[in-house]
């Protein structure tokens, strides 16, 4: 994944498909989720450039973590890389 590699130097830890439950239920998929100290940062990945789908995923996030993180929507087919 060109994502991974890209960010990779960046950060302590790596995840990559985490899943978001609540009780019994699958409320999501994070793509990827870095890790350095205590920051955390979600990595949204799409095909092409609609930003629609990932913003709703952060609505999701911030509704069900009980953490404060940083989000960012990433771009396959144009490789681009932005902050939500």
């Amino acid at each position: 994944m060109d994502l991974v590699e890209r960010i990779r130097p960046e950060y302590d830890s790596l995840s990559l498909h985490v899943p978001i439950r609540a009780k019994k239920r699958m409320l999501g998929e994070i793509d990827v989720l870095a890790r350095k100290g205590s920051k955390i940062d979600i990595y949204e990945v799409k095909c092409s450039h609609r930003i629609v789908k990932a913003k709703r995923q952060k609505r999701k996030m911030h509704k069900y973590l009980q953490t404060k993180f940083n989000f960012f929507f990433y771009c396959g087919s144009s490789g681009s890389l932005i902050m939500l």
